[in-house]
């Protein structure tokens, strides 16, 4: 056995492209929600890897699904399909609306994926309109699709395409839960509309019912396709298996990735039969999308989540959340509120502690506590969603050691 490098936090710095500062522990070993750094010290886990770790780390019955598909058959490439595939698929689109389903490796390559076929779609079906062009795309302020050059311009953050242009043509930002803008500036020229049902990296903040209701209907008279980018929502992180379904808002296609494999890499679309059949053979595809081993554990996460049980501790853990992030604030006052859905949850920081959500985050950090943010102002919650609500305790205890020093040092200033 060859003998390993040692490493450290310095490592990264020495040879990792400088695109990411992560923290400066390295953790290496992790158990349901706590996780432990190569110091030893122990951490509760309020990030989920992002939203991914929806069962926890280690989860013994993914390992176990692991280990046995493993010994099998780890990939065979997009020539051959396979069963880990084929029973995925039918459980997603047995639990779903959709009739058909294609997998990648991410959330970016399902957003991908998605807009390439909304605008094939478009493409295909130019006859029934005259022939008249139809490729415009409609996404929000704010919302996140992805790091390529095409998602990352859909995203309506300009701070991710800085320096990267020129940018692809035919997309159009509007303002988040705005939906006389959207009624202003849709047309028959708009191939699809992209929202995230509870945007995420651009502060936790969930659409407004009516918000997604009307997105349909204009979609409907236009003939543009509705996508909803589910990739942070789905797989039981709002209480339902898709946020969808609490909106009573069904998308043309859904976008799936982060929880779907657990912190294995997998992507996918949901859709219907007639839509999907602009994917003709040639027209998309993925290397590694839909391999036995990245779908094996996705079907074993499905079962686990789709659950009564486990989409109804969702629902519990959100309110002991709320009611524990609520307490901490009448004793410190630096949240302004606190809003999401299920165990996607942002507590947005008050005026005078504008730009400190980072702040919050270090200090749990030194006391135990690992937390995201979403921006500047905006603390974020993704835990996994069995989290034992002993461990929500003990996390939300170390929260209000973080944040009654970063009030402290604001009462300073």
């Amino acid at each position: 056995m060859s003998q390993q490098i040692a490493v450290t936090r310095q490592t990264f710095d020495d040879v990792m492209v400088p695109n990411y500062a992560p923290a400066q522990m390295v953790p290496v070993r992790g158990e349901g929600s706590r996780m432990w750094d190569q110091e030893g010290r122990e951490y509760v886990d309020f990030t989920g890897g992002i939203a991914v770790n929806a069962l926890g780390h280690a989860n013994p019955e993914l390992v176990k699904v692991i280990e046995e598909q493993a010994r099998k058959v780890w990939h065979i490439g997009n020539g051959y399909t396979n069963e880990p595939v084929l029973r995925l698929a039918t459980a997603l689109t047995q639990a779903t609306f959709a009739d058909k389903a294609f997998f990648c490796n991410s959330g970016l390559e399902a957003n991908e994926a998605a807009l390439k076929l909304a605008r094939r779609y478009a493409y295909d079906h130019a006859a029934e309109r005259g022939g008249k062009e139809k490729s415009e795309i409609i996404s929000f302020y704010n919302s996140f699709h992805g790091r390529s050059l095409f998602t990352v311009s859909v995203g309506g953050q300009a701070k991710y395409t800085e320096g990267f242009g020129p940018i692809p043509a035919g997309i159009m930002h509007l303002p988040y839960n705005d939906l006389e803008t959207v009624r202003a500036t849709i047309s028959d020229a708009t191939a699809a509309v992209i929202v995230e049902p509870v945007q995420g990296e651009g502060g936790v903040l969930p659409a407004d019912p009516e918000f997604l209701k009307g997105l349909r209907e204009l979609c409907d008279q236009h003939g543009a396709l509705l996508i909803f980018d589910e990739v942070q929502t789905g797989v039981g992180r709002t209480g339902t298996l898709y946020a969808y379904e609490q909106y009573g808002v069904t998308p043309d296609i859904l976008t799936t990735a982060k929880a779907l494999g657990n912190g294995y890499p997998i992507g996918g679309i949901l859709t219907t039969s007639k839509i999907a059949a602009s994917f003709s053979p040639g027209t998309h595809g993925c290397t590694y999308g839909g391999n036995p081993l990245a779908t094996a554990i996705a079907g074993r996460v499905l079962e686990l989540i789709n659950t009564a049980e486990t989409l109804n501790g969702v629902k519990a853990r959100h309110d002991h959340f709320v009611k524990g992030i609520e307490a901490i604030n009448a004793r410190h006052g630096v949240f302004d509120q606190v809003r999401g859905m299920g165990l996607l949850i942002g507590a947005v920081l008050k005026p005078a502690f504008a730009g400190r959500a980072k702040d919050i985050v270090v200090e749990s950090e030194k006391n135990g506590l690992m937390l995201l943010v979403a921006g500047g102002d905006v603390v974020r919650f993704a835990p996994s969603l069995n989290i034992p609500f002993a461990d929500i305790d003990a996390g939300l205890a170390s929260l209000e050691k973080a944040v009654a020093t970063v009030a402290a040092t604001a009462k300073a200033a």
